[in-house]
């Protein structure tokens, strides 16, 4: 008998959203941004020299990294970047929970924490968050590797405070603390300038939500020299070339434009507002959202079924069949005519 399949490394791997293609959807199931990229990133595509695909891209990713560094008022030796926010949390949990005491996450946030971690062999604990799905500060007093929090979180879009989260970095000073700020852009409350104050706190953005560029995959971490020097190393320990020559001119560009931006985030924000307004008025209850999307519940109807019934008109939402949300609808914001279309169509399922 051959005894091979002994040494493959299993897992159960993260589940991304569903990806339908029909040419009527209202696609509200991902969190992608329903605005296109700044013009500029259309001309950097329009002046893009494909000839120079024979090359290899720039290892230091130096013109992407500059432009985040100059956008952020950051030394470019304090930021690293990746092929999307997934691949730079990644690497930073191969980089610093090395120890063999568990890092903490909370046992409602972004699910590919737990895979990774599985995945790197990091032994973790998830802590439960309270009913109102918030941190309870006290859960990350205790002896641990690491911590990591996605503020505001996912998939419940709840923001904590500063001082919340000072709270949390006071208390972990001998460990690396990430935080998460995929959608920190439709709350503007970033921890960024934390880095400066505590040398172990790493945070971590992404180009996917507010810059409308989830289809090019650009991530990156800011934090103090040394921890992004380290993420460096593991990097090229692996993959010396992380990115292509097209996403560093694009990425780039959209660095460039944030006044483009912030227009299209404040599109995103007053839509979200109005939404939970039609919501609440259809009978569903959330806590305040801060991101691009809604995690509801409906006082009647279960989460199942509405979801079966929108994907029959092919507006598609998320449907999370796990413990304690189950019967919750993760509702992407869309642009004010895809929401007005989702809302007038989900009354029509809840008048049945």
């Amino acid at each position: 008998m051959s005894n091979w399949r002994d040494n493959i490394r299993l897992v159960e791997p993260y589940v991304p959203g569903e990806q339908p293609d029909f040419p009527d959807m209202v696609k509200l199931n991902t969190n992608e941004n329903p605005y296109p990229p700044s013009p500029k990133v259309f001309k950097a595509i329009k002046d893009f020299d494909a000839d120079t695909l024979k090359l290899y891209p720039d290892p230091s990713l130096h013109l992407l990294v500059d432009a985040i560094a100059k956008n952020y008022g950051i030394e470019d030796n304090q930021v690293f970047t990746g092929i999307g926010s997934d691949d730079v949390l990644a690497i930073a949990f191969m980089t610093f929970f090395n120890s063999k005491k568990p890092i903490l996450f909370p046992d409602i946030t972004y699910s590919f924490y737990s895979v990774w971690a599985k995945l790197f062999k990091i032994p973790y604990k998830s802590p439960e968050l309270d009913k109102d799905f918030m941190i309870k500060a006290k859960d990350y007093y205790s002896d641990n590797g690491g911590i990591v929090i996605a503020n505001p979180n996912a998939p419940t879009g709840i923001s904590q405070s500063e001082d919340f989260l000072i709270d949390i970095i006071e208390h972990n000073r001998d460990v690396i603390v990430i935080i998460d700020e995929a959608y920190v852009d439709f709350c503007g409350k970033s921890a960024l300038h934390l880095t400066k104050r505590y040398d172990n706190v790493l945070v971590v953005q992404t180009c996917s939500k507010s810059r409308s560029l989830a289809g090019m995959r650009i991530g990156y971490a800011m934090g103090n020299p040394e921890l992004i020097k380290a993420m460096d190393d593991v990097r090229l320990s692996f993959n010396s070339y992380p990115m292509t020559r097209l996403s560093i001119a694009v990425g780039k560009a959209a660095m460039e434009d944030a006044d483009y931006y912030k227009e299209t985030t404040k599109k995103i924000i007053e839509t979200r507002e109005w939404t939970k307004k039609e919501l609440k008025r259809l009978g569903f209850t959330f806590g305040d959202s801060e991101t691009n999307f809604i995690f509801a519940v409906h006082s009647s109807f279960k989460a199942e079924y509405i979801f079966r019934k929108l994907k029959e008109k092919h507006i598609f939402v998320r449907h999370f069949n796990s413990p304690r949300i189950d019967n919750y609808l993760r509702i992407s914001i869309g642009t004010q005519e895809q929401m007005q279309y989702f809302i007038t169509e989900l009354e029509k399922i809840l008048m049945k």
